[in-house]
């Protein structure tokens, strides 16, 4: 069982930033990809962002440099800085991770969701 608790959406005029966290608790041996996706109203979920073990990022092409993915393998986190946000960005933003659990089995898991949007 591992538990995901995101948090840092909200409110923020188009411009402006945000930073979202996502940590990770539970029976966990290890995690590998880490990453965050979002869903619009009316549209399917996307891929935002990930980040593996090893550092390496991958980011939609909508976001490249504006967003930047990080992780805390220390404290089981993962991070999207949002800068430069746009109306476009609103949307609830999904946290995922995938984790090999202490007893080896491996999955993925998702965490509730949080509200960005972006508006003046």
């Amino acid at each position: 069982q591992v538990q995901l608790v995101e948090s840092g959406g909200g409110l923020v005029q188009p411009g402006g930033s945000l930073r979202l966290s996502c940590a990770a608790s539970g029976s966990i041996f290890s995690i590998f990809h880490m990453g965050w996706h979002r869903q619009a109203p009316g549209k399917q979920r996307e891929l935002v962002a990930f980040i593996t073990s090893g550092g390496s990022t991958n980011y939609a092409d909508a976001v490249k440099g504006r967003f930047t993915i990080s992780r805390d393998n220390a404290k089981n986190t993962v991070y999207l800085q949002m800068n430069s946000l746009k109306p476009e960005d609103t949307a609830v933003y999904y946290c995922n991770v995938n984790v090999q659990s202490n007893s080896g089995r491996i999955f993925a898991s998702w965490g509730q969701g949080t509200q960005v949007t972006v508006s003046s």
